[in-house]
């Protein structure tokens, strides 16, 4: 993958914060019927792709390329505060183990019943996370000039940021949190989901019609937190890896959400997260959720059957799409499905190296919304999918519509 020049991301991401720090933060919390023009694209940890994962700049540069929601997933401070970072681990996202000040932090923590080494962010206060830099989690495949050079972000200023550029680019810009390891999180009562209502209510999205998706890989707190919020929840669906022959394989810890395994509960001990894309789960899912973010490969698998060589996914085809997505709308339940990536390692043979491609299978298989660490990306695919529907190209053009015909194509996007 040819990497993007410095000064190119460079002269993006100022532009992108300098301004989204001068807009008025006017807020876009009247209620509307939020039945958003599909498929969205949300910018996974912010542009993961490009910048180091959850940082201000990252979703910054996301929402610049387009992307109609930025992720940050959520963890706790030592002191109760809630910051964007992919794993209460932070290690591998940010300088701490180069920081002489903090080697005595490094201990080993069982998370989710696995052990891990590290430093941890309940071990941090605020104020000393606020010392650390973001760097590059995958420095083999993306960019590092911009490792330590970015803050570590608290959830308000995400919500900041996304109400800043909402009204800069007069478009709806939404978060999408997740709740990570939330039965971590309460083990070190560092419970995590009242604290996120609370900033949600403190920027007026304590709403079903605000931008706002709750997501987890938990079924206990999303259940909990239904009967505390009408903000749109999203069920998680993991597996640990995909077997030869396509069918996905189960190992711990990625063979159940946590709090089933920590429950001790012969029924649910005896279930896989691909209980969730059978008919029963998915019609408990209906009962305390908007929707589903399956691994992309319950619903288009591969299958490495000796045909095709090349690095990772390049030597495996793709399996017959499943029925997934269509079982899941019939409920009433929308699809949002991850993680979609640029590196020809990740793209399944099929897909000729074009990630494109991979994108547009999906949107013709009717997803509901793409998460993305190259959001430019997803929106060049998206713009092709829409040119691809009959009698698009004129609205996309708008040249010679009549009144009637500009509002068709206005209640098409």
């Amino acid at each position: 993958m040819r990497k993007p020049p410095f000064s190119l991301i460079a002269l993006v991401v100022a532009g992108a914060l300098s301004l989204s720090a001068t807009a008025p933060a006017i807020a876009h919390d009247h209620q509307q019927d939020f039945e958003e023009s599909a498929p969205l694209v949300i910018g996974h940890r912010g542009t993961a792709g490009y910048l180091p994962d959850h940082t201000l700049e990252g979703y910054a540069l996301a929402i610049e390329l387009g992307a109609d929601y930025i992720e940050p997933d959520l963890v706790s401070t030592k002191d109760g505060v809630l910051i964007a970072r992919h794993e209460p681990n932070i290690t591998a996202t940010t300088d701490v183990a180069d920081r002489p000040e903090f080697a005595a932090r490094r201990r080993t923590m069982l998370v989710d019943g696995a052990l891990e080494s590290g430093f941890f962010a309940s071990d941090f206060t605020l104020a000393e996370i606020k010392t650390l830099r973001a760097k590059q989690p995958i420095p083999a495949d993306r960019p590092t000039q911009f490792d330590g050079k970015f803050q570590i972000p608290t959830f308000d200023e995400v919500i900041a940021l996304a109400k800043r550029k909402s009204a800069e680019t007069g478009r709806s810009i939404g978060i999408y949190p997740e709740t990570k390891h939330p039965t971590y999180h309460q083990k070190l009562g560092l419970p995590l989901e009242d604290k996120l209502l609370a900033a949600l209510t403190r920027a007026g999205w304590n709403h079903r019609h605000a931008p706002v998706f709750i997501q987890s890989f938990e079924q206990a707190n999303l259940k909990a937190l239904s009967k505390k919020t009408k903000v749109r929840l999203v069920q998680l669906v993991d597996a640990d890896d995909v077997n030869a022959d396509g069918s996905l394989a189960y190992n711990a810890p990625f063979d159940r959400p946590y709090d089933w395994t920590a429950s001790g509960k012969p029924e649910l001990l005896a279930r896989t997260f691909g209980w969730f894309a059978t008919d029963e789960g998915l019609d408990d899912i209906a009962t305390y959720a908007y929707g589903i973010g399956p691994w992309k490969r319950y619903i288009v698998s591969t299958i490495n059957d000796g045909s095709v060589s090349g690095p990772g996914e390049a030597a495996r085809v793709l399996a017959e799409p499943t029925d997934l997505i269509e079982r899941a709308h019939s409920r009433g339940i929308k699809v949002h499905t991850w993680t979609f990536r640029n590196e020809q390692r990740r793209l399944a043979n099929d897909y000729a190296g074009n990630p494109i491609n991979e994108y547009l299978q999906f949107y013709r298989l009717g997803i509901d919304g793409v998460f993305s660490d190259f959001t430019d990306t997803a929106i060049v695919a998206r713009t092709l999918f829409k040119l691809e529907k009959d009698g698009y190209n004129r609205c996309f053009t708008g040249a010679g519509l009549s009144r009637a015909e500009q509002r068709h194509c206005a209640a098409r996007d």
